[in-house]
């Protein structure tokens, strides 16, 4: 894969797959392309002993694997990892009936970089038999060498978030850096052309893997406006006359994108299960560098568009809680809130107990009445349910705004 020399950054994610390989017999590390999955799966693959690492990019190997699933799977003995599993997906099938013959744990460690369960024959075939396990791009944390417990310390009193404040200046550099591994070896013009072939290779590549995509350069137009209105509201129709394209399209190519792990949706969060489908989600790309690059936004410029660097800051904390939502093994939901009066709490975070975190996040260095209102108005409805309020700011101080509510450095996601 050529990216080897990424190991130096510990991955979080790592005890949770080690975990999945003692007790399960197929794992699956999805995320998009170039997050370290290969990276990653050879380190663990690497100490079980006869192991195999295949990888489909190659395509001697791919052919293979196409020509004659069950023949190729059956030739395999130890623990087997096989990388990039959606340009096989026939492959499942055979492991499907490989596992079924003998079901001892971690045989398999697969990865993919396009969602391969969404296909409903394979997600039947590998129901109760696989474990699913996110790879995002690196967090702060994973940056730093350090472990994260901003899910553990939200639910304790202020101070359990006391953080080390940084400047606006190295907020931004860490927005416009993003978390992809390769991205983060280069500067300015170099990273810049790193995520424009990024992008291209992924819609000559993978999107080909799982559509017929009439206008492959309609994709990378979608994902940069989605990169523009990132963390707002998604309106389909909107869209769809942005782009001069039918809605039917556009319906599809952002089902592709969510595909290949590019786009993610928040599901708006209602107390009615049913209605949670009607509202509006909100849209974001999976890594804020990206999302900065496409909209052409460098470290000087954010610095000097207060009204770019907003949307960025609150998709750059969504990304952040989202990657730390992966190693937890029973990791609460992310939603966001809004109600009719326009109240909003940019990330609901619902555990399996029906117990409610909220966050809000400002750009802004100090936090005023204002800014709790749409927290306050969730822990109305929710009474007991609601454990916290968090509005994560650009400022210094920890500061308790009143009852379960606390205003806290944007820093406190990753301070250890």
């Amino acid at each position: 894969m050529g990216n080897l020399h990424h190991v130096m950054f510990p991955r979080h994610v790592r005890a949770r797959l080690a975990a999945a390989l003692s007790d399960t017999p197929v794992a699956l590390v999805v995320g998009p392309r170039q997050v370290g999955k290969s990276t990653l799966v050879r380190q663990v693959v690497a100490a079980l002993p006869e192991s195999t690492y295949l990888t489909l990019d190659d395509l001697t190997v791919l052919s293979a694997a196409r020509s004659d699933p069950e023949g190729f799977i059956a030739g395999l003995a130890g623990p087997i990892a096989i990388d990039e599993i959606q340009r096989a997906p026939e492959l499942l099938l055979a492991i499907k009936a490989a596992v079924d013959r003998d079901r001892r744990p971690g045989r398999f460690v697969l990865t993919g970089s396009t969602n391969v369960l969404a296909l409903p024959s394979i997600s039947e075939a590998m129901t109760g038999r696989i474990d699913v396990i996110r790879l995002r791009p690196l967090s702060q944390g994973e940056l730093a060498g350090t472990s994260e417990t901003f899910l553990e310390r939200i639910h304790a009193a202020s101070s359990g978030l006391d953080a080390s404040p940084i400047s606006r200046r190295d907020l931004v550099e860490r927005i416009v850096a993003g978390g992809y591994p390769e991205a983060l070896e280069r500067r300015g013009d170099r990273r810049d052309a790193w995520f424009e072939s990024y992008v291209a290779t992924i819609v000559q590549r993978d999107v080909r893997d799982i559509s017929r995509v009439e206008d492959l350069g309609a994709l990378p137009r979608m994902l940069t406006m989605l990169a523009t209105r990132s963390v707002g509201l998604l309106n389909v129709a909107d869209l769809s006359r942005s782009l001069g394209m039918p809605l039917t399209t556009v319906n599809r190519y952002l089902a592709i994108l969510e595909a290949i792990m590019l786009v993610e949706p928040i599901p708006a969060w209602s107390a009615n299960l049913g209605r949670r489908l009607v509202r509006a989600p909100k849209v974001g790309l999976v890594d804020p560098g990206l999302a900065a690059h496409l909209q052409g936004m460098t470290t000087t410029r954010l610095l000097a568009e207060p009204d770019r660097f907003g949307p960025l800051l609150e998709m750059f904390v969504v990304e952040e809680i989202r990657r730390q939502l992966t190693w937890r093994v029973l990791a609460p939901t992310l939603f966001h809130y809004r109600d009719g009066s326009g109240n909003e709490v940019d990330i609901v975070l619902e555990q399996r107990d029906g117990s409610i975190i909220g966050i809000e996040v400002k750009a802004a260095r100090t936090v005023t009445a204002a800014d709790t209102k749409g927290l306050r108005a969730l822990s109305s409805i929710l009474g007991d349910r609601f454990i916290r309020g968090v509005v994560l700011y650009t400022g210094e101080a920890v500061v308790p705004l009143g009852d379960r509510l606390v205003a806290a450095p944007v820093s406190a996601l990753w301070s250890a």
